[in-house]
Protein backbone atom coordinates (compact mmCIF):
# COMPACT_ATOMS: atom_id res chain seq x y z
CA UNK A 1 0.00 0.00 0.00
CA UNK A 2 1.46 3.61 -0.51
CA UNK A 3 0.60 6.98 1.08
CA UNK A 4 -0.12 10.06 -0.43
CA UNK A 5 0.74 13.47 1.77
CA UNK A 6 0.52 16.84 1.03
CA UNK A 7 3.64 18.23 0.07
CA UNK A 8 5.15 21.53 1.84
CA UNK A 9 5.36 24.85 0.39
CA UNK A 10 9.22 24.52 -0.10
CA UNK A 11 9.10 20.43 -1.63
CA UNK A 12 6.47 22.32 -4.12
CA UNK A 13 8.68 24.82 -5.02
CA UNK A 14 11.62 22.55 -5.30
CA UNK A 15 9.92 20.65 -7.33
CA UNK A 16 8.55 23.38 -9.82
CA UNK A 17 12.32 24.47 -9.70
CA UNK A 18 13.85 20.94 -10.70
CA UNK A 19 11.79 19.61 -13.20
CA UNK A 20 11.62 21.95 -16.05
CA UNK A 21 8.65 20.38 -18.19
CA UNK A 22 5.12 19.51 -17.61
CA UNK A 23 1.18 19.94 -18.71
CA UNK A 24 -0.63 23.11 -19.30
CA UNK A 25 -4.49 22.63 -18.88
CA UNK A 26 -6.82 25.17 -20.58
CA UNK A 27 -10.17 25.50 -21.66
CA UNK A 28 -12.06 27.28 -24.71
CA UNK A 29 -16.40 27.07 -25.17
CA UNK A 30 -16.05 24.04 -22.18
CA UNK A 31 -13.73 22.37 -24.13
CA UNK A 32 -10.48 21.12 -22.57
CA UNK A 33 -6.93 20.89 -23.97
CA UNK A 34 -3.57 19.84 -22.77
CA UNK A 35 -0.63 19.89 -24.00
CA UNK A 36 2.69 19.05 -22.77
CA UNK A 37 4.90 22.09 -22.42
CA UNK A 38 8.24 23.06 -21.31
CA UNK A 39 8.64 26.04 -18.50
CA UNK A 40 10.57 28.12 -16.08
CA UNK A 41 9.70 29.09 -12.82
CA UNK A 42 11.31 31.86 -10.56
CA UNK A 43 9.84 31.18 -7.06
CA UNK A 44 6.99 33.38 -8.26
CA UNK A 45 6.17 33.06 -11.65
CA UNK A 46 5.65 30.60 -13.72
CA UNK A 47 6.63 31.12 -17.81
CA UNK A 48 6.20 29.35 -21.29
CA UNK A 49 7.23 29.43 -24.58
CA UNK A 50 5.20 28.81 -27.43
CA UNK A 51 4.16 30.06 -31.04
CA UNK A 52 1.04 30.93 -32.07
CA UNK A 53 -1.70 28.19 -32.48
CA UNK A 54 -4.46 26.56 -30.51
CA UNK A 55 -2.56 26.60 -27.10
CA UNK A 56 -2.68 30.69 -27.85
CA UNK A 57 -6.55 30.75 -29.18
CA UNK A 58 -7.54 28.90 -26.23
CA UNK A 59 -5.48 31.50 -23.65
CA UNK A 60 -7.21 34.12 -25.36
CA UNK A 61 -10.58 32.84 -25.15
CA UNK A 62 -9.73 32.24 -21.18
CA UNK A 63 -6.85 32.96 -19.56
CA UNK A 64 -7.19 30.66 -16.67
CA UNK A 65 -4.93 27.76 -16.97
CA UNK A 66 -3.74 24.91 -14.63
CA UNK A 67 0.00 23.86 -14.79
CA UNK A 68 0.58 19.95 -13.84
CA UNK A 69 4.66 19.00 -13.33
CA UNK A 70 5.32 15.38 -11.94
CA UNK A 71 8.50 13.54 -11.13
CA UNK A 72 8.08 9.52 -11.01
CA UNK A 73 10.72 7.29 -9.29
CA UNK A 74 8.12 3.97 -10.05
CA UNK A 75 4.48 3.37 -9.98
CA UNK A 76 4.17 3.81 -6.39
CA UNK A 77 6.52 7.13 -5.68
CA UNK A 78 5.83 9.78 -7.35
CA UNK A 79 5.50 13.82 -6.55
CA UNK A 80 2.79 15.94 -8.88
CA UNK A 81 2.48 19.64 -8.29
CA UNK A 82 -0.12 21.63 -9.84
CA UNK A 83 -0.18 25.04 -10.31
CA UNK A 84 -3.51 27.45 -11.07
CA UNK A 85 -3.70 31.23 -12.52
CA UNK A 86 -4.28 32.84 -15.27
CA UNK A 87 -1.74 33.20 -18.00
CA UNK A 88 -0.70 36.90 -19.12
CA UNK A 89 1.28 37.52 -22.51
CA UNK A 90 4.04 39.40 -21.83
CA UNK A 91 4.34 42.21 -24.41
CA UNK A 92 7.01 44.92 -22.38
CA UNK A 93 10.15 44.81 -24.07
CA UNK A 94 12.03 44.40 -20.97
CA UNK A 95 9.86 41.58 -18.94
CA UNK A 96 10.15 39.92 -22.24
CA UNK A 97 14.24 39.65 -22.38
CA UNK A 98 14.38 38.47 -18.55
CA UNK A 99 11.40 35.95 -19.11
CA UNK A 100 13.57 35.07 -22.50
CA UNK A 101 16.72 34.72 -20.22
CA UNK A 102 15.05 32.75 -17.81
CA UNK A 103 13.50 29.89 -20.07
CA UNK A 104 16.97 29.75 -22.76
CA UNK A 105 18.87 28.99 -19.60
CA UNK A 106 16.31 25.92 -18.76
CA UNK A 107 15.51 25.07 -22.69
CA UNK A 108 18.17 26.20 -25.04
CA UNK A 109 16.59 24.94 -28.04
CA UNK A 110 13.29 26.29 -27.48
CA UNK A 111 12.00 22.74 -28.58
CA UNK A 112 9.44 21.85 -29.65
CA UNK A 113 7.86 25.08 -29.94
CA UNK A 114 10.51 26.66 -32.80
CA UNK A 115 9.79 23.11 -35.07
CA UNK A 116 8.36 23.28 -38.15
CA UNK A 117 4.79 22.38 -38.46
CA UNK A 118 3.74 20.97 -41.67
CA UNK A 119 0.57 19.11 -42.45
CA UNK A 120 0.42 18.86 -46.37
CA UNK A 121 -0.04 21.89 -47.91
CA UNK A 122 -0.86 23.83 -44.70
CA UNK A 123 2.03 25.33 -42.64
CA UNK A 124 2.49 27.00 -39.21
CA UNK A 125 4.74 30.12 -38.92
CA UNK A 126 6.45 30.59 -35.58
CA UNK A 127 5.04 33.81 -34.02
CA UNK A 128 6.63 33.76 -30.67
CA UNK A 129 4.48 34.29 -27.41
CA UNK A 130 5.78 34.35 -23.59
CA UNK A 131 3.71 33.99 -21.01
CA UNK A 132 3.85 34.93 -17.28
CA UNK A 133 1.62 33.00 -14.82
CA UNK A 134 1.71 34.20 -11.13
CA UNK A 135 -0.10 31.44 -9.26
CA UNK A 136 -3.11 32.15 -7.71
CA UNK A 137 -2.53 28.26 -6.05
CA UNK A 138 -0.29 25.49 -5.81
CA UNK A 139 -1.33 22.36 -4.50
CA UNK A 140 1.04 19.48 -4.53
CA UNK A 141 1.17 15.95 -3.45
CA UNK A 142 3.38 12.77 -3.29
CA UNK A 143 3.30 9.14 -2.17
CA UNK A 144 5.61 7.42 -0.15
CA UNK A 145 5.27 3.71 -1.21
CA UNK A 146 7.63 0.42 -1.50
CA UNK A 147 10.22 0.36 -4.30
CA UNK A 148 8.95 -1.37 -7.20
Amino acid sequence: MINVKDMTQGEMIALLLRVGFGHLGCTRDNHPYVVPMHYTYDSQNLYFFTTEGTKTDFISANSEICFQVEEITNPNNWRSVIVFGHAKKITRPEEMETALDLIFERNPTLTPALNKTKIGAWSRSNRVVVYRVSPSAIYGRETIGEEV
